[in-house]
C-alpha cells in the first residue's frame, strides 16, 4: 500500500532549510538544498536523536546528538555504512509529493 504524504507550497522549506512533517506517527525532515528537496526520517540510526536541529553544510547533515555526518544526496549514508532512512521527493502540481511506502 503506497503512503503519500502531500506538502503544499506554504510548508515548503525555503532553499537551506527544513521541515518537520507528521505522517500517521512518522516524523519526516523534508530539506531544501539548492532547490532539490530531500526527505529523510527525523532520527539517527546511532542512538534515535532528533536530526531536525542537526548542522546543514550544502548536503551533508550533522547529527546534533554524536556527530555522525549523512549524505542527503546519496541516501543519507555515512562513513560508519549507518543510514538515515530517505524517501523519494517529488513535484506533482502545486505540492511535493513524498513517497512513504515500505520497500
Amino acid at each position: 500500500m503506497k503512503r503519500l504524504l502531500e506538502v503544499p507550497m506554504n510548508r515548503l522549506p525555503a532553499e537551506g532549510q527544513r521541515v518537520l512533517l507528521r505522517h500517521e506517527e512518522k516524523s519526516v525532515l523534508l530539506f531544501n538544498v539548492a532547490g532539490t528537496f530531500h526527505a529523510i526520517d527525523d532520527s539517527c540510526p546511532h542512538s534515535g536523536a532528533s536530526l531536525f536541529a542537526g548542522k546543514l553544510q550544502g548536503n551533508m547533515l550533522q547529527c546534533p546528538a554524536h556527530g555522525l555526518r549523512f549524505n542527503l544526496d546519496e541516501g543519507c549514508q555515512n562513513a560508519q555504512t549507518m543510514a538515515v532512512r530517505a524517501y523519494p521527493a517529488s513535484w506533482q502540481g502545486e505540492v511535493i509529493i513524498v513517497n512513504l511506502s515500505e520497500s
